[in-house]
Formats: C-alpha cells, structure tokens, sequence
C-alpha cells in the first residue's frame, strides 16, 4: 500500500470511529423490513393514482425506468456502505469524497426532509383515525403518534427494529394480499376473467398520453421508491454490516420491483385508468380495487393498512433523523450534546430534539398548507439531491479505492452511475418546467441549498475554520 493510499484510509477509519459507539442490534430481517417500511407507504397507496393519471397503463413503464434508477443507487451505496458502515452513512460518504460543504448540506437536507415527512405523516394519522372516531380532533391523534413513535426510538435499537419489523409486516401482508386476489379476479380463478382489455384496448391503447405522459409519471414513481437508502442508515448499528447491508439491499430492491409492477399491473388491469387515476387523489387506487372485488370492509382495511403505513414511516424518518443529526454533531456541524448517547447506546438529545421538529412541522401545515407546500418542495427536492450526492460520491470513491479488493462491487461502473445522475438531472429539469405541483421543489429546494451554504460558511468563520473532528 502506497503511503498516500495509507493515509487516505487513516483518515476514512477516523471518519467512522468518530461516530462509534451505538448499538450493533439490528438483525439482516430487521433491516429488510426497515427499509421495505421507508419505501413502501403513501407513494404507493395513494401517489400511484396520480402516476397513472399521468401515464395510463404506461405507467408500468414509469416504475420501470424509476427502478433503474434506484437499483444503480443502491447497488453503489452498499458498496460504499461495506467499506464505511457509518451512522452518517451517505452524508459522511459526501464528506469523505465531494467536501465538508457537501456532506453539511446533504444531512441537514435530510434532517429536514425526514422531519417534514414525519410531520405530514402525524397528520396523516390523525386524519385516518377520524374515520373510527370521528369529531375527535386531528392535532390530538397526531401528537399522541408522534410521542409513540418518539419514545420507541429512545430505547433501545433492538426495540426500535422490533416494533418497524411487525409495522412493516402488516404493509407487505396487505399488498401479497391485494395481488392475489387481483390476480385471481383478472385470470377468472374463481370466476368470469377481468382480462386485459383495460390495459391495451382502452382509446388510446397502452400510452394514452404518449412518452411524455410516461416521464412525468416517472417523478411520482421515482418518490415512491425514495426510502430505498433508509437501510444504509442502520450500518453503524447492524450485527454483521459487511453480510447484512449488501444483502438487505439486494433483497429490498427485488421485492419493491415485484410489489410495484404487479399491483400496478392489476390496477390498471381491473379498473379503467381513467378512473383509478388523477393528479388530485381523493381516494387509494387499493381501495377501490378491494372494493370492485367485493371485499367486505375494503374501506376499514385499508384504512387500518395505511394508518400502520403512516406510523411505520415515522418510526423509521425519526430513526434516521436523529441518526444525521447525531452524525452531525460529531463532526462538529451540530452542538456535541447532540452526539451523547444514553444508557442504550441511543442519540436520546438528538431522537428528541428530531421530534421537536415533528411537532413544528405538523403546526405548520395545520396553520398555513400553502407554506407546506413548499416545506413538502424541499422533501423532494432533498430526495433527489441525496440520490445524485450518493452516485458521485461513489465515483470519487471507486477512484480513491482503484486497485483495492473490494467486498461488493458495482457492475456496469462508471456507465451505470453516469446515466443514473443524467436521468436524475433530467428529472430535476422536468421538475423546474412543471407549472401545477413540482415546480414546487425547486423553487424550495435551490434557495435551502444557497442557505446551507451560506449557514456552512458562517459556522466555519465563527469556528475559526477548524477542521471537522475526524
């Protein structure tokens, strides 16, 4: 090894042992379901109506073209994560390869991000218990979710894999569900097929809109599959990170394609497009599917499915907010006392300090939607900002360790990483273009980077430009 290449790896060994200390308790099938819990919730649920709004029965080739992307994102994540099985995760990646700068912005950008989405989420809740107890106020069951799901993250983090492990069940049980008996309406297994006429023989046939209704159905496809990078998050506290992150990964992304396309394809299949799809979605495609089967209480099950699906996505946007806010603070971006650990081995002042955010964003999109709209911007924004940040850092990565034996390796590189970050580019630019909703991120998006910057460059100058403490 050359002395350069010795003092490269001094120093990538420093990056994650500043960081040591949490729990090793999450097992490989805790981590699966961590990660399925991110990436499967409302994405599906409810935002795939407005993908096929856009698209029609194309939009199976939305979700295809958006998985691409993912897969290459996740293939070249948990090549990085083997090597650097960090709590900062992607966000120490970008501080280690593109800049303190970038690995700043990217985990206050997802700090935020999870912050948001859990406060949608807790609203999200109280509207769907109202459908059991109704005149009770929303802001009462979305406090109370939020103080739940709070408190489960401050024990231990075998309990905190335990409770996402059985939320997630619930959400991969519904879904096996929905497509066997899709299936079995559209063959005719117990009865007169559906067929597929709805997917081919509809005015305008299989691409009613054309590509350009495919690729703005790509932007909504391509948010239900963000979640995908939760599970590298949890390297810092897995029992066997080297096996259990390449392996969880590989078999998180296969099951995400399988649950998408083919609950997609019976949607589509089973109810004209025309009619499961909208850009303003006032009820799950799901929903009305159990319903055309005859499915007694389709509305309650689904209900109590998408309600679990809420609290799972804010057990796991707390886990890993406060795993960025406590990767931050040992950097030295954050105050220390954010980086203590308690008797668990769990970030307790950055777990609680992750739910004081949830309750701010909560309030303010019960005050003012307008604004959280564009709150809502910077989530989409931070998402496709993580992706890109991810896929570079793997670039810069693959040259610092060129030659080096590495545990997992991406194929296709650097072909693949280039075309993932031309198509996220593409998207963005789709995204800046759109005039109804997502426009919204970066009108957001750009001017919260420009603040982080400038935040970054102020917190250098009053630190005397010290160093990050690796």
């Amino acid at each position: 090894m050359s002395k350069a290449r010795g003092g490269s790896a001094m120093k990538e060994q420093a990056y994650i042992d500043r960081e040591a200390g949490l729990e090793r308790g999450l097992t490989k099938a805790q981590i699966v379901m961590i990660g399925l819990g991110g990436a499967i919730g409302t994405g599906l649920f409810m935002g795939s109506g407005i993908a096929i709004g856009y698209a029609g029965p194309g939009v199976l080739v939305s979700y295809v073209i958006a998985a691409l992307i993912a897969v290459i994102m996740v293939f070249s994540l948990s090549e990085m994560a083997v090597v650097h099985p960090t709590a900062g995760s992607f966000g120490t990646y970008a501080e280690i390869y593109l800049g303190p700068l970038m690995g700043f912005i990217v985990r206050y950008t997802y700090w935020i991000q999870q912050v948001l989405l859990i406060g949608s989420e807790a609203i999200a809740v109280g509207i769907y218990m109202r459908w059991w107890f109704p005149g009770t106020p929303v802001w009462m069951w979305a406090i109370g979710s939020a103080g739940v799901v709070v408190w489960v993250n401050t024990r231990a983090v075998h309990n905190f894999g335990s409770v996402e492990y059985w939320l997630t069940t619930i959400k991969v049980a519904a879904i096996v569900g929905f497509i066997l008996v899709g299936l079995s309406q559209i063959f005719g297994v117990f009865g007169d097929p559906v067929g597929l006429h709805n997917v081919t023989g509809l005015p305008g046939g299989f691409l009613p809109n054309g590509f350009s209704g495919v690729w703005m159905a790509v932007l909504m496809a391509l948010f239900s599959f963000m979640g995908l990078e939760f599970v590298v998050g949890t390297a810092s506290e897995a029992k066997d990170p080297k096996t259990a992150i390449p392996a969880a990964l590989r078999t998180m992304a296969g099951r995400l394609f399988l649950f998408y396309i083919l609950a997609l394809f019976i949607i589509v299949a089973f109810i004209p497009w025309t009619e499961s799809g909208a850009k303003v979605v006032t009820e799950s495609p799901f929903v009305k599917m159990f319903a055309s089967a005859g499915i007694p209480y389709a509305a309650g099950i689904m209900n109590f499915v998408v309600a679990s699906a809420a609290l799972s996505a804010m057990n796991t946007s707390i886990y890993l907010g406060s795993r960025m806010l406590f990767s931050l603070a040992r950097g030295g971006y954050a105050p220390r006392a954010l980086g203590q650990l308690n008797a668990q081995k769990v970030p307790m002042r950055a777990t609680l300090v992750t739910g004081v955010g949830i309750l701010a964003a909560a309030s303010i999109s019960a005050l003012t939607p307008l604004a959280y709209n564009y709150l809502f911007g910077i989530v989409l924004f931070g998402g496709l900002l993580v992706w890109s940040t991810i896929l570079a850092s793997h670039l810069r990565f693959r040259h610092r360790h060129k030659g080096v034996d590495l545990p997992v390796r991406m194929p296709f590189f650097p072909y693949a990483q280039i075309l993932g970050l031309v198509l996220l580019a593409a998207i963005t630019v789709t995204m800046a273009l759109d005039t109804d909703f997502w426009q919204t991120a970066v009108i957001a998006g750009a001017p919260w980077v420009v603040f982080l910057t400038a935040a970054y460059f102020i917190w250098k100058r009053v630190s005397r430009g010290s160093a990050p403490r690796v």
